[in-house]
């Protein structure tokens, strides 16, 4: 009997990289039971997102803290039952200082035993492709080795996050900017939790408004970051005076840290044009065209690169919308 759709195998790693004397190398892991050399990887636990997974299996199997980068081609394969496995994959570095807020907001890891990883390697970029047993597994290195040598790979992540569910305006009889999440709206709070956290945020900015604040408030929380508020997110500044919030959407991609910044639907289509005015040609057609452009809670992941042609100027080198799990 042939397996059917509910038999896929999810999972998630990481390519761990770094620099060292003008080389690119990469993290390998040796697992002794299957005799082969690979990157650390493993399946999703049930109700977990791929980018929390991906992060929790490096520390796990290699003890490193990391942060994720713009993401790699995936592999799917057949397993040995009959089942089929997919494998995300994205780039990452070892959490530096300013990451380590991040590292904090997520739980404990258990890591692996011997009997699962008995080696753990950073190798030259040429050796590692040499050394992976499987064929597949240079798929997203040859698209990491690519990406580093077109100035591409060294990126820092700005996520827009729409605010949770929230109360409808009909039912809330109250100041516009008072009204709160709904019960799904904190769940959709909770989930972005590891999110953020798994692309390294270290500077939290947000509309004012209760919901928005509320939405980014858990992970602000666990992270130990305060709330940085600026009115031009709002609804009410933004029809105002759209110029200002282009202005903060700028600001923050320039800023050189991993941002979050949250704001509300009516607000996206200046948001996401400030971003578009960053992007490279291919990125921007990807980006959101129609309205919602986000859905209540979701995340646009935004890698931002420096160009070097010109102090402050940076380049949107990828993106990805993810969706919280308390949806």
């Amino acid at each position: 009997m042939s397996a059917g759709p509910s038999a896929l195998v999810r999972a998630a790693g990481a390519l761990v990289w770094r620099v060292r004397q003008g080389r690119l190398q990469v993290v390998l892991v040796h697992r002794p039971r299957y005799k082969d050399w690979s990157w650390p990887k493993g399946k999703l636990e049930p109700g977990e997102h791929p980018a929390t997974a991906a992060v929790r299996e490096v520390e796990e199997e290699t003890g490193l803290d990391v942060v994720l980068g713009r993401p790699l081609p995936g592999l799917e394969y057949d397993l040995a039952d009959g089942r089929r496995k997919r494998v995300h994959y994205w780039a990452a570095q070892v959490a530096g200082r300013p990451d380590r807020p991040a590292v904090h907001a997520r739980p404990p890891a258990q890591h692996a035993s011997k009997d699962e990883i008995d080696a753990v390697r950073w190798a030259d970029a040429d050796v590692a492709r040499k050394r992976l047993t499987r064929a597949d597994d240079r798929t997203p290195l040859d698209a990491l080795v690519e990406a580093y040598e077109k100035g591409r790979l060294d990126t820092r992540a700005v996520l827009v996050v729409r605010h949770g569910r929230a109360k409808s305006r009909s039912s809330w009889g109250r100041e516009e900017g008072t009204r709160p999440l709904t019960e799904v709206g904190r769940r959709q709070a909770a989930a972005l939790v590891p999110v953020l956290s798994a692309y390294g945020v270290a500077e939290v900015v947000t509309s004012p408004w209760l919901r928005c604040g509320a939405t980014v408030e858990p992970y602000a929380s666990a992270a130990g970051l305060p709330l940085d508020r600026r009115e031009p997110l709002t609804e009410a500044q933004h029809e105002e005076s759209p110029e200002k919030t282009a202005d903060v959407v700028a600001g923050v991609l320039r800023a050189g840290a991993d941002v979050a910044l949250c704001t509300h639907r009516p607000v996206l289509p200046t948001v996401l044009a400030a971003v578009g005015a960053h992007a490279r040609a291919a990125v921007r057609d990807r980006l959101p065209a129609e309205n919602p452009y986000l859905r209540p809670g979701q995340v646009l992941v935004c890698h931002v690169a420096r160009t070097g042609a010109v102090p402050d100027e940076v380049r949107v080198e990828d993106v990805e919308v993810h969706t919280p799990l308390g949806s």
